[in-house]
């Protein structure tokens, strides 16, 4: 999740780029992110090797970190293994909202629907023939949107504070953001998530809109919207490693405060 903009000097934006270090024998890739952050952090998922630091961090001290952990990295780089993109076929099952979700195919289908199986399994309708895993997509985010407005629109109802626009975002390491100028967006693929995991995000998010930072003043307004904060923050982490890979660029998420 992003820090917010808004405060009276703009924050500067966070900038991404590709590096290399050679690590024993051989060059390593990786995508250096620099923003507002104070710490250094480091990711391995699909896409590869992400380093994240403080903007005033130089290149020695990054060079530093990534061979301070060279034996954890070459050992995850090791054991990973690609993933596959989900069947969009009849009779696949995907997560939504915490429970399986059934895809159908069907013929004479016109546009995506909802509806519940004889087995008690909510199920998805499509059209059957070419397009499926667009309009999959595209059901998901239109169950998506209705859903998120309606909690940000309670936790902002039990903060006191006018409910803001909502919308979609498709951020590759980011569950949501929020600023004073936009409004909140949240990852379309939170609706795979139970739904106790989507209202901390909904909570981290709409806390912003009282605290543009994270300061111990902000986790006091999230604590209050959502006191079992902690223990969400850590099972939203494990939860955004297990998403089926619906999409080729989808990644692993990672709930990034």
């Amino acid at each position: 999740m992003s820090r917010a903009a808004g405060l009276s000097r703009p924050s500067r934006p966070a900038t991404e780029e590709s590096r290399s270090i050679r690590l024993g024998e051989q060059d390593l890739d990786y995508v250096l992110r620099r923003s507002p952050r104070r710490s250094f952090a480091l990711q391995v998922d699909r896409r590869g090797v992400r380093v994240a630091v403080p903007w005033p961090a130089t290149q020695p001290e990054i060079d530093r970190f990534i061979r301070s952990h060279h034996d954890w990295l070459l050992g995850k780089l090791a054991a990973r293994v690609p993933a596959a993109a989900m069947a969009v076929e009849d009779g696949a099952l995907f997560p939504l909202l915490g429970e399986t979700c059934r895809l159908r195919l069907a013929g004479g289908v016109r546009s995506a629907r909802w509806r519940l199986g004889a087995d008690g399994v909510e199920e998805l309708v499509l059209p059957d023939g070419g397009g499926a895993r667009k309009a999959l997509i595209r059901a998901l985010r239109a169950r998506a949107l209705p859903w998120y407005g309606e909690r940000v629109a309670e936790f902002c109802f039990r903060l006191g504070h006018a409910v803001p626009p909502v919308r979609l975002s498709s951020a590759r390491t980011r569950w949501g953001s929020c600023s004073s100028r936009s409004g909140i967006r949240l990852h379309w693929r939170l609706i795979h998530l139970p739904p106790a995991l989507i209202d901390y995000v909904v909570a981290h998010e709409v806390a912003h809109l009282a605290e543009m930072n994270h300061s111990p003043r902000f986790w006091a307004v999230v604590g209050a919207l959502y006191p079992d904060w902690n223990a969400a923050r850590v099972r939203l982490r494990d939860a955004g490693r297990a998403l089926p890979v619906i999409d080729g660029a989808d990644a692993a998420l990672l709930a990034e405060d």
